[in-house]
């Protein structure tokens, strides 16, 4: 079974594009069979989004596993000062990311396939991240306790994650990683 936290160049391609509107701007996104949340919005992603926007992210943001770039694209397109570092292990979700970038015309977003923070490089301001749930706590937990290594000084890491999904689980954890950890806000039912 072909998992979108994986690459499968074995799946059959058929794109797709996907609609939706966030303070009131219009996004269409072209997706495909082998990533996450092919043929919607995720609620988490789109819950995760209201709660990052009025923080106005600032200086390098890196979007930990990425997808074709929901998350990070539309940061990047409503937030233009910013630089953002777009990461996934899948080679489809990447280069879809690349695609969706250039369709939007943004100048302000760069790409990286990586496994985990195998080619990463520099410091960040933030990193976000709707984490690969289904890839397990030994994969998620490295994501969390590698961001420490990867922010500056004052940096900040945001995930979302539902609560029957492991969120106080993976709070208590970044807490002992980081110090801290806090709930920036909550929505019914994820």
């Amino acid at each position: 079974m072909s998992h979108y936290f994986v690459n499968d160049s074995s799946l059959e391609s058929k794109p797709k594009l996907i609609n939706y509107t966030i303070l009131g701007r219009a996004f269409s996104l072209k997706t495909d069979t082998g990533v996450f949340s092919k043929d919607r919005l995720d609620e988490g992603t789109y819950a995760f989004l209201k709660a990052l926007l009025p923080l106005h992210l600032t200086g390098r943001v890196l979007d930990f596993g990425s997808g074709y770039g929901a998350l990070g694209l539309t940061l990047a397109a409503l937030t233009p000062q910013t630089h953002f570092v777009l990461l996934d292990i899948n080679t489809r979700a990447v280069a879809l990311c690349e695609e969706n970038a250039k369709a939007l015309g943004l100048t302000n977003v760069e790409t990286v396939c990586s496994d985990i923070y195998s080619n990463v490089k520099g410091k960040y301001d933030s990193i976000v991240t709707n984490p690969p749930i289904r890839a397990g706590k030994k994969v998620i937990y490295a994501m969390f306790a590698g961001a420490k290594d990867y922010l500056v000084d004052g940096g900040s890491l945001f995930i979302v994650i539902r609560k029957s999904l492991g969120a106080p689980s993976a709070s208590a954890y970044i807490a002992e990683v980081f110090g801290n950890c806090t709930l920036i806000e909550k929505e019914r039912g994820l």
